[in-house]
């Protein structure tokens, strides 16, 4: 049989003792040190002098740090599939995606039956998998809309919910030697696992042709399977035969000897590498990457070279075919349907990235860190899709100075969560599910906004991969012209792959929830406005108006943080914002600041659809004017969500000069949705007179137009010059493109 060009990995097979109970979380161990990919334990869970194997799998994973885990392999008739997919992808979330899940049909079944399970026929057997594995990936299956019904006579779930999603996607090997059983691995499995001790000469070479077979009728490519072997002690020229003549390339050594082990890690396993590989530079075998069958590939997209993909990105990068890929067809508002997502998890890798999208500069390109963008700029139809969600990373640097380096991966609750326990915080927006890195490169309105400004005043330095695929760092004293235009226009410049931020000592916080009495909507508007303004800067909050509801009164919620843990003094700066209009309810509780990110954030995937209307104006002061023409928006139903931020403050302390983001003097940003048949663009343009300039964030038009609210024309006109020397292709043209300023100096 062909060596099927499969990465060795080697493994081993670890007897699940319970006396000493903790010899087989020993070896586990050992198994580790030694560099085995994986250890793996049988399932008897009849056997009186044997752990549970599911229990063993779960504290092995929390006494490990890498190597992989597997039931070799799990009893499936004492093992309920659907109970069991919530566990998989349990322990493997926990695990941080080490898990493999090796199933059987059940063996001794005399014991079995002894505990209240009826003997299955070999076919009902198959069947009986079968049907498991349906159950089993349909739980994993959370990118499925509605319920969950699988399965048949033998295993079935009806209405169950999905979820919760593994942290990868979990191989599932089967244990089996008969050829319907092989014929079901085949179609549906991801590998073969039998044990060398059953197998008569020419076993394996009719096993693979079996499954082989099946799996081209099944529209599979045979490379798709994983062949794997449990083995007793062998030489490495035996080895090495099975992998280029048999198509193994998982080898998993049945002993809990520690000094079989340290030998095959030592001495066995690299001479095996070495005959490997001599042998297929001799061959000519080609390593084989991701492979993908038939149904996936037809579902590529003309104009992307997927078998360009750089090979240190290949492993992990989404087509339209692959599971996880309704991932990227939503972000928080807007659907999308790229063509290709990217997922490098180094700054080399985004380096490919950009190199692979230089190659396909007239397809659309998206930069996603956690999908929360109003506009859904992140993802797109068509196109590539960078995700930088790996690049996650929150380290403090130095609690005495309050540095802290993020990456543009992580969300906000993240960073507040890991500040939290020093008693720091960075001002970043009020929902705790933003991604760093679209926040940290446009603005960053929050919470601490008139007491410490924007976020991007709190940036330090930026590492950024510009268009040409060159890793740059950016500060007030190392390229500061890209350092300015970074804070306020950084989408346009290049992937922002690390930030240095100076966070703020912040201790608990009053985080206030008020229901006013809206029914002299302009008059509250007004008296909002004067009192926030005149509020002491340590207060910071929003003001969130819905449409009229006939025969429903008015109201509006106010959300409000003051930076205070005394109670007193809350109350205190409170105080005269309660009073602008009658108070309906109130909530007015001590909390931290990562509990307030929190309040509104929920853990799941985005479920956005279809293309959001939202616009932005920023304003000086809440004027009769705008607040008559505010009234009069909401009043025809034209916006069912309009939310008046405070700004002002210690952002207005920043020259506007310094930073992309111009608008220092607005002391608020109104941001509203709609739909065209609400004629909401109509009813916003009258508001657009009132304004001075916008936030791209909360804006989904796009277009010269937008650009130019977007920024004064002295900072438009430098941005232009920058884009020409920092992108003069445009390749950065998917998030409010800045067209580079065809006079500039390169």
């Amino acid at each position: 049989m062909p060596d099927y060009g499969h990465p060795l990995r080697f493994g081993t097979f670890v007897t699940p003792v319970n006396a000493p109970p903790d010899q087989p979380v020993r070896l586990a161990q050992l198994s580790e040190e030694l560099g085995f990919d994986l250890v793996t334990f049988q399932d008897h869970p009849y056997q009186p002098a044997f752990h549970d194997t599911w229990t063993l799998l779960t504290w092995v994973a929390a006494r490990t740090e890498r190597i992989g885990l597997a039931g070799n392999v799990l009893n499936l008739p004492l093992r309920q599939p659907a109970v069991l997919a919530r566990s998989a992808a349990s322990l493997d979330l926990l695990s941080g995606g080490r898990l493999s899940l090796g199933l059987g049909a059940g063996a001794f079944w005399d014991a079995i039956e002894a505990m209240g399970v009826p003997r299955l026929t070999p076919g009902q057997s198959v069947e009986a998998l079968e049907q498991a594995i349906e159950v089993i990936r349909g739980v994993w299956d959370t990118d499925s809309r509605g319920p969950l019904r699988a399965g048949g006579e033998h295993h079935h779930v009806a209405g169950a919910k999905r979820g919760p999603a593994p942290a990868h996607d979990i191989p599932i090997w089967l244990g089996a030697l008969k050829p319907r059983m092989l014929r079901l691995i085949g179609r549906s499995a991801d590998g073969w696992l039998p044990s060398q001790s059953y197998l008569q000469p020419g076993d394996l070479q009719r096993g693979n042709a079996t499954i082989d077979e099946a799996a081209r009728d099944a529209g599979r490519d045979p490379r798709e399977i994983t062949r794997l072997l449990n083995i007793g002690s062998l030489g490495a020229e035996e080895i090495a035969r099975l992998a280029t003549e048999d198509g193994v390339s998982v080898f998993i050594v049945a002993s809990d000897d520690e000094r079989t082990l340290q030998r095959m890690a030592h001495e066995v396993i690299p001479a095996v590498r070495d005959l490997v590989d001599a042998q297929r530079v001799t061959s000519g075998t080609q390593q084989a990457g991701r492979i993908r069958n038939q149904i996936a590939l037809a579902r590529r997209l003309p104009g992307i070279a997927y078998d360009d993909v750089p090979a240190s990105l290949a492993e992990t990068a989404v087509e339209p075919g692959d599971r996880g890929y309704a991932r990227y067809t939503s972000s928080y508002l807007r659907g999308g349907a790229p063509g290709l997502v990217l997922r490098p998890h180094t700054i080399a890798q985004v380096q490919d990235a950009v190199g692979f999208a230089r190659a396909h500069r007239d397809v659309p390109l998206g930069l996603l860190s956690a999908g929360h963008g109003i506009s859904g700029r992140s993802v797109n139809h068509g196109g590539l899709v960078v995700d930088l969600g790996a690049l996650d990373e929150v380290t403090l640097l130095d609690e005495a100075t309050a540095r802290v380096r993020v990456g543009p991966g992580a969300r906000w609750i993240d960073v507040a969560r890991a500040l939290a326990p020093h008693g720091l915080a960075v001002t970043s927006g009020d929902y705790g599910g933003v991604g760093v890195g679209g926040l940290a490169t446009a603005g960053g309105i929050g919470w601490f906004a008139r007491e410490h400004g924007l976020t991007i005043d709190h940036l330090r330095s930026v590492d950024v991969v510009l268009a040409d695929g060159s890793l740059v760092h950016a500060s007030d004293d190392e390229n500061a012209d890209l350092f300015w235009a970074m804070r306020g226009a950084g989408a346009n410049f290049g992937v922002a792959v690390s930030f240095e931020l100076e966070a703020a000592r912040v201790g608990q916080v009053g985080f206030a929830q008020l229901v006013l009495d809206a029914s002299d909507l302009p008059g509250l508007l007004e008296r909002w406005g004067s009192a926030i303004e005149s509020a002491h800067r340590t207060v910071t909050g929003q003001l969130v108006l819905g449409g009229a509801r006939p025969g429903t009164p008015r109201y509006a919620q106010a959300m409000l943080v003051v930076d205070s843990d005394d109670p007193d003094t809350i109350i205190e700066r409170l105080g005269p914002i309660a009073q602008v209009a009658p108070l309906l309810d109130q909530s007015v509780v001590l909390a931290s600041y990562d509990e307030v990110m929190g309040a509104f954030h929920q853990e799941g995937p985005q479920r956005g659809q279809g293309e959001p209307l939202s616009h932005s104006g920023m304003v000086r002061h809440l004027t009769a004017e705008l607040a008559a023409e505010v009234t009069a928006l909401l009043d025809a139903g034209a916006s069912y969500f309009l939310q008046v931020r405070a700004v002002g403050g210690a952002v207005a302390d920043v020259d506007a000069d310094a930073t992309a983001y111009a608008w220092r003097d607005a002391a608020f940003n109104l941001a509203a949705f709609g739909t065209p048949a609400s004629g909401f663009d109509a009813w916003w343009r009258r508001l657009e007179p009132h304004f001075e300039g916008m936030y791209l964030s909360f804006e989904s038009d796009e277009g010269p137009d937008v650009v130019a609210r977007a920024f004064p024309p002295a900072h438009l006109a430098r941005l232009r010059d920058l884009k020409r020397r920092y992108d003069p292709t445009g390749l950065f043209r998917d998030n409010f493109f800045i067209e580079p300023a065809a006079d500039a100096v390169a």
